[in-house]
């Protein structure tokens, strides 16, 4: 080995390493690892930022785009609404939501055909008294699915069609993915309704709701502000300061029967008052002595109703993957200060949290409970990047361009299809039109592209070209072909997929892809052999993360909600991952012989 494949090699273990650890985002760890490349002159100086400009990168940007304008357009929302309806069967209502999710996934983000579905399938689950638990996972199951059956469905296949047209000359087309794809897929969906849903424990199964973790009558509670108390003259922002030191929060405050909310922050308490708090018990008591205020205000039917009255509303949210929120506390993104937006209690992996929800950091999948006005909650959820739980909290859309959308992206797939223009091209047209006519506002664009996956992709496919202009990737796949025994280019196939789907597991996919297309073409050159079996065995395994919540942002989303644990998804996942090797190796071998 030179110095170029050992500094390499010892670049891409450190990368993989870093995407494993997850503590920085795979972004960064991937720019980083390009400027290291560039800087030792590894990868071209003058060609450090074209993977920037690279058919795969603008394809995937342009598909976020365009999947924006079929949401906007009420395309989507059309089909949840027709297609997810409450089903008493558990398997057909099961297979029903698995393949819907699956065939919006064929043609946009596989994560923005998850958010657009759960509120409706979360609705039809209730109905027909079944717990999210039950179909959360089939759901996000499906969708991963779905999105190995076209071109277009997921960056893993885009990304190994573009490695095929440097190995080949030409790269594969929109729906040669279908046979390979649509096999697994169907199969996969099969096993998801018929035993897959079972095997998920069946203690979270028994949760009939999300609302259930939150038990938030429980601690609400409402204090009667005294003549001598010390709360009198004080704002209600400095109550809610002072409540924020006890681990309580100031819902609201009653005043000769009217209701005043916590976005006047500014009003002024006087005697008489009744305050409305939400805290555990220990902390109320510790809050009331040191205001001097009196437990409990008024009683039976004249008590004042604050949570769920006709001016304040109760919402559910799961924190969506790009949200302002992740990583941030209730005070750094101004809930009640800038919002006027109460949270009232937060659910992580399915268990309530009781800790300091002042310095709670929100993550991806956590369950907010927020209480705010009626009109506009569902505004201020959106502006946060929440995803409401139930269909109330969205507006309906306007359904009118829902056909100019899907005729546009048809328009633009058959163009690409019949070669008059390349598929790049054609989607950012696509684009371009349902800018054009309104369908994506401008100021949408950028909001709706995951900036994240475009950096991953632009920094490390020139990273990937230097493996393989410097031999590296040939190392690695002789290595590969070794322990497969070296003598059966099948071995060799059956490995490079479950290395994929491993890899998959615990890193993004796009990355999986980046790093293993290379060395599956390497292998195929080592063996004499057709390259395409090996880089669909790749677009399969990078695609089909089913073992962990980590592996995929659709497997993240769903965790709060569902109230699922880290070991939870492996029972369904496991054999599910089995069953694809099982049926994509023989389609593999008979769609793309070696």
């Amino acid at each position: 080995m030179d110095f170029d494949q050992i500094f390499l090699l010892v670049l891409l273990v450190a990368v993989l390493g870093f995407f494993i650890w997850g503590r920085l985002r795979y972004d960064v760890v991937a720019f980083a690892a390009l400027l290291i490349a560039a800087a030792a002159r590894i990868v071209p100086l003058d060609g450090a930022f074209a993977g920037f400009g690279h058919p795969a990168t603008v394809t995937v940007a342009m598909v976020l785009v365009i999947g924006r304008g079929f949401v906007n357009s009420g395309a989507v929302a059309l089909m949840a609404r027709h297609l997810v309806p409450p089903i008493e069967s558990a398997p057909a209502h099961v297979g029903a939501l698995a393949s819907v999710a699956g065939g919006l996934s064929a043609f946009m983000n596989n994560v923005g055909a998850l958010a657009v579905l759960m509120p409706a399938a979360l609705q039809s689950a209730a109905a027909v008294k079944r717990s999210p638990a039950a179909i959360l996972m089939p759901l996000s199951f499906g969708s991963i699915l779905g999105g190995l059956v076209t071109l277009i469905g997921t960056p893993p296949n885009i990304i190994v069609a573009a490695f095929r047209g440097n190995a080949t000359g030409t790269p594969f087309d929109m729906f040669d993915f279908t046979p390979v794809g649509g096999a697994v897929a169907v199969a996969g969906i099969l096993f998801i309704a018929l035993v897959g849903w079972r095997l998920i424990p069946s203690q979270r199964r028994a949760t009939l709701s999300s609302s259930d973790l939150f038990q938030i009558d429980t601690y609400v509670s409402e204090a009667r502000v005294p003549r001598e108390s010390k709360a009198c003259g004080k704002t209600l922002g400095e109550i809610d300061a002072l409540a924020e030191g006890h681990d309580a929060v100031v819902l609201g405050l009653v005043r000769r029967d009217q209701q005043i909310g916590p976005g006047r922050r500014r009003e002024t308490l006087r005697a008489g008052d009744v305050l409305i708090f939400e805290a555990a018990p220990d902390s109320l008591t510790n809050l009331f002595k040191s205001l001097g205020l009196k437990p409990g205000g008024r009683r039976g039917k004249d008590k004042p109703k604050l949570l769920g009255s006709p001016d304040m509303s109760l919402v559910e949210a799961v924190v969506q993957p790009r949200s302002r929120a992740i990583g941030r506390t209730v005070e750094a993104l101004g809930l009640r200060r800038r919002w006027g937006v109460n949270l009232a209690a937060v659910s992580r992996a399915g268990q309530p949290f009781r800790g300091r929800l002042k310095s709670f950091r929100f993550q991806v999948g956590d369950v907010l409970l927020l209480e705010g006005d009626a009109d506009r909650l569902p505004e201020v959820v959106a502006a946060i990047g929440c995803l409401p739980l139930a269909e109330r909290g969205l507006q309906a859309p306007d359904v009118a361009n829902a056909g100019v959308a899907v005729g546009v992206f048809a328009v633009a797939i058959g163009a690409a299809t019949a070669s008059f223009v390349s598929l790049p091209i054609a989607l950012a047209f696509a684009a371009a039109a349902m800018i054009v006519l309104g369908i994506v506002p401008v100021r949408e664009i950028y909001d709706n592209v995951d900036w994240p996956v475009i950096v991953l992709l632009g920094a490390m496919i020139p990273v990937g070209q230097a493996l393989e202009a410097t031999g590296t990737t040939s190392l690695i796949a002789e290595s590969l072909v070794g322990l497969s025994s070296g003598t059966s280019p099948v071995l060799a196939l059956v490995a490079l997929l479950v290395i994929a789907m491993t890899l998959s597991d615990v890193m993004n996919n796009a990355a999986t892809a980046v790093v293993m297309a290379p060395i599956g073409v390497e292998m195929a050159r080592t063996f004499g052999v057709s390259v395409d079996p090996f880089l669909m065995a790749v677009a399969v395994g990078a695609s089909c993360a089913f073992l962990t919540p980590i592996g995929h942002q659709n497997n993240t989303l769903i965790l709060g909600p569902g109230g699922y644990h880290f070991g939870d998804y492996w029972r369904m996942g496991f054999p599910l991952e089995i069953i694809i090797v099982v049926v994509a190796v023989p389609m593999i071998l008979a769609i793309w012989p070696l």
